[in-house]
């Protein structure tokens, strides 16, 4: 590969780039609007939600407690035995919400008999799942607090025989984790970068170069000394610099205009923004090199990120996906990347917890560099 004609190559791209007022307008405008556009987007329903239960009681009150919140279909109870491991499932993901019931419980249900304060119990979110912990909070207290008025009830008839007022229930006392507020916007914010990054990045390039091809400039690029890894970088570091500056300008609007900043470091999410933009680059390539009309480039890239946007993450929750649409998932680039995004932005995640995500953001961006690579060989 020579130096030369990459530089060369990079000239003629941003040149091109500039001379366009419409894409560079695109380019910039787009990203801003789309921001602004799903800021309080929600999700609404969600079922079988993986709760961690911290059984601090061990008695017959906690274990009616985690029974009657299973059999409700809402939630998948899982045990744990410490308050570190079950934050720790939180954190990692593995569990939606947790729930800790305190030793004292059924000593402090006996004492409502006798007028006593209802016991609490606690209510752990992961506050960067927002739609997660918005949906099931409602639903969890309730469920929670009416089991507990039941067994108090049970207790006051059993200590003193008489009827009147109903018993208080259990007092649920609600945590979240990252996002105390359970605010929308982060958590929407997060995911819109994704989206961003993911349609726009592949639309814009696939038809830039279907549109060079039809008017015979990339044909003639193909015909100089150039190599076709020259080429594939001549188009994708250019593109990716504009839409690094749009993560840039994203963060500042976010920022200044919606009061949302990335917990964690600013420059390492514009990094792994800027290497998912070359994936993304990557497959947009890899339409218009297979694509003969733009017509026929737009409908591929719609057709491919439609679903990868629906079943990415960005508004609904992967894990309450059916287990087949769930593998699917995983094996999207822009599922791994918002997770990334929304563990930097509200968690304020580093690189260290993040290896996992990165390690597949790495591969796939790889595998879709090769493809892009290959196809323009084959058009060579």
């Amino acid at each position: 590969m020579s130096p030369g004609r990459l530089a060369t190559l990079l000239v003629r791209e941003v040149r091109a780039t500039l001379r366009d007022p419409f894409t560079v307008s695109v380019l910039i405008a787009a990203p801003l609007v789309a921001l602004l556009a799903f800021s309080s987007v929600l999700s609404t329903e969600v079922r079988g939600l993986e709760l961690g239960v911290l059984d601090a009681s061990r008695s017959a009150a906690s274990r009616r407690i985690a029974a009657e919140i299973a059999a409700g279909g809402t939630f998948v109870t899982r045990p744990y035995a410490t308050r570190p491991a079950l934050e720790a499932a939180l954190v990692s993901g593995e569990i939606s919400a947790g729930l800790v019931l305190p030793p004292e419980l059924d000593r402090d249900l006996l004492g409502v008999a006798k007028g006593g304060s209802p016991p609490e119990v606690q209510v752990l979110y992961d506050g960067a799942e927002t739609v997660l912990a918005g949906n099931a909070e409602a639903f969890l207290e309730g469920l929670v607090g009416a089991t507990g008025a039941r067994l108090a009830s049970r207790d006051v008839r059993r200590g003193d025989g008489a009827g009147g007022a109903p018993a208080a229930g259990v007092r649920v006392v609600s945590r979240a984790l990252f996002n105390p507020t359970l605010d929308g916007r982060p958590f929407m914010v997060a995911g819109v970068f994704g989206f961003v990054l993911s349609f726009l990045t592949t639309l814009i390039t696939a038809v830039a170069v279907v549109n060079e091809r039809l008017g015979g400039t990339f044909d003639q690029l193909q015909l100089t000394p150039a190599t076709n890894l020259e080429i594939l970088l001549g188009k994708l570091l250019p593109m990716g610099g504009i839409f690094a500056l749009d993560v840039v300008l994203m963060m500042l609007v976010a920022g200044f205009g919606l009061g949302v900043w990335p917990k964690g470091s600013g420059v390492f999410f514009v990094a792994v923004s800027s290497f998912y933009v070359l994936t993304s680059l990557a497959m947009g390539l890899y339409f218009s090199a297979t694509s003969g009309t733009a017509a026929e480039a737009v409908q591929k890239t719609v057709l491919a990120s439609v679903p990868l946007v629906q079943l990415s993450g960005f508004v609904f929750p992967t894990r309450n996906f059916p287990w087949p649409m769930g593998w699917v998932a995983e094996l999207l680039p822009a599922t791994h990347y918002i997770r990334v995004s929304r563990a930097i932005y509200l968690r304020g995640a580093g690189p260290l917890d993040l290896l996992p995500e990165l390690g597949l953001l790495l591969l796939f961006g790889g595998i879709l560099v090769a493809v892009a690579l290959r196809s323009l060989a084959r058009r060579a």
